[in-house]
């Protein structure tokens, strides 16, 4: 049996006939003018193709990328091409709008239609406010009209031979939108619209329809793209996608897929588990929307519909749970009330408890490294435990010791709207960050704040933020999340932007594992550093509490991995040490040995801990960040003499004198790794994201948007304006993580800030 396929794009339709040894059929073709050659996606589609054996009408009205004109050379130069490679091609030049008369010549010169590619399109680029009714009408007309026609005109005879294959091309600009692309951005995202009903429709009848977004050279992208970028965007590294899903053997069906420069990925849409906002015979309130908010945004956990169905089941899921009594509980002022178990966050969010005041000596320091498992059996640990050792050291993590104080004689009990009981206070998270290395003795004062309370269904979660001072400097930072067992269902959010989120550790086995018993005594030990809760020496009060031995404090095993973590990455350099987050999973007995499973990425060292005995998660979605590491096997180079620095200088003078502009134009976090012979020499974070912005040596202490690694002297290339940014990223010399869009922005800044 033979099979017949037409394709069409700007204007141009192509019908194939493949013969019944051939696997492909399809294309159409598309001529952009350039030096007098024929170039696009169109013209990738047709030759493809037409060397698998399809007979192409090749389709193109002739117009120029604003839709005015008419020409048949187009189409004509590429009916030629393929004939001179021995493949079988007729033109035809009508327009998309006269969808019915395209199909009907691709049925008269070969009786049969099987694949239709819609790829036509023109720009009418306007800002919003100055888009006129032709800009946004013609811009319809070709884009999501045409296609319509056109697919319409092959539909019946398909869904009659019982087969068939239909792409709609759309854009990225239709997925993310575009400044001032409006029109084109409506116009495209309609086709993914149009694609996933046609699928629906179209199933029964072995009809399967899909939707590209393609980034390619072509006479609409050389308007809007760079040279050199589209120089790597060949329209022949998009036609293999569109011939697969045109094979008979591909069963895709309702996809859209991002496609360009060789790289093919499949978007899908996703939804958050979201939040009732209102109860049975009670009004909706915005108060409650506000209160849900972080809630209906969160997409962790997130939902993937994949039909009005799935979509639709939500609904009726929360009708039933509204009519069973679930949603919130409201009072006409705010949409929060207080539960049985005392919980106001309207009234405890904000609030500070009493500074404390914390005096240790070297003592101190020594009784906390043995609490955490520290023995005079590893020399490598005496720099911690003997107050004489030329380098003595207080651990990184003695940080949450001089905090603690803040909480527990700081009244947390007397916080209005925290009126809870206490024995059902469980330590869920906690995050430490050091700005300098603690000292080993002296006076610190810490002032602690509710910066939020989290409604989780089954308890409330309580945010704490401690900052901890020697004098006016700024120590550390610790976050302690405290969940209250039963204490929850009062209407909060149960998400906030002010936690200090967990990781997951990467997909793949550790890159390193520590594991050491903990001994009988470990929790005896630990608790002369002032946690004197009795769940972790008193067996009766372990008992009450559901455990069959007393437990070992959860800061205990913080303590533990973070050293583990420390010794291997950091050759226990506490200047090293930035951050450290972990989540409490589960308690240790003491006596069991932990096991800490690490893994390097860059700067940051993932990893959880588990009991060996029982492989049970103690510690999970963790990590430490470290300052300044180098890559394991490298030397680091001497940073000395390096042109950047004279760089870094300038835009830190300038970012003094008018950071507050450049933080509203920039918002933005960048962090540089400079290399010197192939070795990280130095990393710089350019900070335009908060207050009045700052430029800072060392990794950067907030998420950086973009990081960028390139060499001393390709940095003063580009800099100097002598390598093209593009170039020099294309060639490999500069490489970027992150919002790589946000570059454009630092380009800016380099240019107008750091002339040399």
């Amino acid at each position: 049996m033979e099979r017949w396929f037409w394709l069409q794009e700007l204007e141009e339709l192509c019908t194939l006939r493949i013969r019944a040894n051939q696997s492909y059929g399809a294309s159409m073709a598309k001529g952009i003018m350039r030096n007098g050659l024929s170039v696009g996606l169109g013209r990738e589609y047709a030759l493809a193709f037409g060397e698998r054996g399809a007979c192409v009408v090749v389709n193109d009205l002739g117009g120029d990328i604003k839709g005015g004109g008419k020409s048949s050379s187009a189409a004509d130069k590429v009916v030629e091409e393929i004939r001179a490679k021995g493949g079988i091609a007729v033109a035809n030049y009508d327009s998309v709008e006269n969808g019915d008369k395209v199909v009907q010549s691709a049925l008269d010169a070969f009786g049969r239609i099987d694949i239709v590619i819609n790829n036509a399109g023109i720009l009418r680029d306007r800002s919003f406010a100055r888009t006129s009714d032709v800009d946004w009408d013609l811009i319809h007309r070709v884009h999501l009209r045409g296609s319509f026609l056109v697919t319409r005109a092959a539909w019946e005879h398909m869904k009659k031979q019982m087969f068939g294959r239909i792409i709609m091309t759309s854009s990225a600009a239709g997925i993310y939108g575009n400044f001032g692309q409006a029109n084109y951005s409506a116009a495209k995202l309609g086709l993914v619209g149009l694609s996933n009903t046609l699928a629906i429709e179209g199933k029964k009848y072995n009809i399967r329809c899909n939707t590209i977004a393609p980034t390619a050279a072509s006479r609409l992208t050389q308007t809007v793209m760079p040279p050199d970028l589209l120089a790597s965007l060949k329209a022949e590294y998009v036609a293999p996608l569109v011939l697969w899903l045109c094979h008979e053997s591909c069963q895709e069906n309702g996809s859209v897929f991002e496609v360009g420069a060789g790289w093919i990925g499949k978007l899908r849409w996703e939804r958050t588990k979201g939040s009732i906002v209102r109860q049975k015979n009670q009004k909706m309130t915005p108060e409650a929307v506000q209160n849900k908010w972080k809630e209906i945004c969160d997409f962790r956990d997130a939902d993937k519909p994949a039909s009005v169905q799935e979509s639709l089941s939500t609904l009726i899921e929360t009708l039933s749970k509204i009519d069973a009594g679930a949603g919130i509980s409201q009072n006409p002022s705010n949409g929060i009330s207080t539960n049985s178990s005392g919980i106001n966050p309207l009234m405890a969010i904000g609030q500070k408890l009493t500074e404390v005041g914390f005096t240790y000596s070297h003592t101190q320091c020594i009784l906390y490294a043995l609490g955490v498992g520290m023995s005079t059996k590893d020399p490598d640990y005496l720099k911690f435990l003997y107050e004489g050792h030329e380098d003595f050291s207080c651990l990184p993590t003695f940080g949450v010791i001089a905090s603690q104080p803040s909480m527990m004689d700081g009244s947390l009990s007397s916080i209005p709207g925290l009126n809870f009981d206490y024995t059902k206070l469980l330590h869920g998270e906690q995050y430490l960050e050091l700005f300098t290395s603690l000292p080993t003795s002296g006076k610190l004062t810490s002032q602690a704040t509710v910066v939020d309370v989290l409604d989780k269904g089954s308890g409330a979660l309580i945010i704490l933020d401690v900052h901890t001072y020697n004098g006016q400097e700024l120590v550390c930072y610790n976050q302690f999340s405290m969940f209250v067992v039963g204490a929850g269902g009062f209407g909060g959010k149960r998400t906030s932007e002010k936690v200090k989120g967990t990781v997951r550790p990467p997909n793949r086995p550790p890159d390193s594992v520590i594991t050491e018993e903990t001994n009988k005594d470990q929790a005896a030990l630990y608790r002369l550093s002032g946690d004197w809760n009795p769940l972790h020496i008193d067996p009766n009060f372990a008992a009450m509490g559901g455990f069959k031995k007393p437990i070992l404090h959860g800061l205990c095993s913080f303590g533990f991995a973070a050293r583990h973590v420390l010794k291997h990455y950091a050759n226990n350099d506490v200047s090293k040490f930035k951050s450290i987050k972990v989540r409490f999973v589960k308690p240790v007995i003491p006596g069991q040995s932990l096991q800490t499973e690490m893994w390097k990425e860059g700067n940051r060292i993932h990893f959880q801990c588990k009991v060996k005995e029982t492989g049970e998660l103690v510690l999970s979605e963790a990590y430490v960040d470290l300052r300044d590491t180098l890559e394991e096997g490298k030397k680091p180079s001497v940073a000395v003499g390096l042109q950047s620095d004279l760089v870094f200088a300038e835009i830190g003078r300038r970012i003094n004198e008018v950071g507050k502009d450049l933080v509203k134009k920039v918002n933005a976090v960048f962090q540089w790794e400079i290399t010197k012979g192939g070795n990280t020499a130095a990393m710089w974070t350019i900070d335009l994201k908060s207050g009045s912005g700052s430029l800072y040596k060392g990794a950067s202490q907030n998420k950086a948007d973009v990081t960028f690694t390139l060499s001393d002297e390709d940095f003063m290339e580009v800099v100097q304006g002598k390598l093209n940014p593009q170039k020099a990223f294309f060639a490999g010399k500069l490489k970027m993580k992150g919002n790589i869009m946000l570059s454009q922005k630092l380009e800016a800044i380099l240019k107008d800030y750091a002339k040399l």
